[in-house]
């Protein structure tokens, strides 16, 4: 069975938000479990909720060797994240992201550096879109959404910012001859994209993660394509 070590955040965990208990909780069945009840992969799952790629990066680079086929990065929505209770106090500044667009690309590159220094093969994956309808009212809770608002400009300005980071991937992936899994792109097919995530907007549901199930064991052949 293939051997794949995943570094990302709490999409790579299979995080997702529980509205019954009004708290978030670790998926039963999240996509890494799916695939390996399918006897698909195994997975040595290094994604931690909250994460940024810095802080993956970190992690790895501690390594001097890895039991894995290959290595799984999947990083970009806490990156593009800025500090909201700030916004909301202050909307008239620029407040930066946890990690500028400059900063994840060259901490992307310098994961593939890593990654091929321990013999292994790198995946870059795209972080899946937010539904900013929801995404907005969430982060806003308990501070002045209309000031948040007035920060952004409109509710979907939260959407347009976060695709750079995915096209950062793209680019990243390009620049290295990196294997590029388009996770965002299958969660763009849908019609009814709301249905696959939780009230949060970002985090996928159980039906999302069984879309990015389905997604990654058919990226799975091509990562050992010449």
């Amino acid at each position: 069975m293939l051997t794949i070590a995943l570094y990302g955040d709490s999409i790579g965990r299979g995080v997702a938000y529980d509205e019954a208990r009004g708290r978030y909780h670790y998926l039963r069945d999240g996509f890494d479990r799916l695939m390996e009840k399918e006897g698909l992969v195994r997975f040595l799952n290094h994604s931690r909720f909250g994460a940024t790629a810095r802080e993956g990066l970190e992690e790895l680079e501690k390594l001097t060797g890895l039991d894995a086929d290959a290595v799984v990065v999947e990083y970009g929505g806490n990156d593009c994240s800025p500090d909201w209770k700030a916004v909301s106090e202050d909307p008239e500044t620029l407040h930066p992201p946890r990690t500028t667009l400059a900063d994840f690309e060259d901490i992307l590159a310098r994961f593939v550096r890593k990654i091929r220094g321990l013999g292994k093969i790198a995946v870059l994956v795209t972080p899946p879109p937010l539904v900013a309808e929801r995404f907005v009212p969430w982060v806003s809770k308990g501070l002045d959404e209309k000031a948040i608002l007035r920060f952004l400009g409109d509710t979907h300005h939260v959407y347009r910012w976060q695709e750079q980071y995915a096209l950062s991937v793209h680019q990243v992936a390009r620049q290295t001859r990196s294997r590029l899994f388009d996770l965002r792109a299958w969660f763009l097919k849908e019609r009814d994209l709301g249905s696959l995530y939780c009230a949060d907007g970002m985090h996928p549901n159980q039906k999302g993660h069984a879309l990015i199930a389905r997604a990654a064991a058919d990226m799975l052949p091509r990562i050992w394509e010449e």
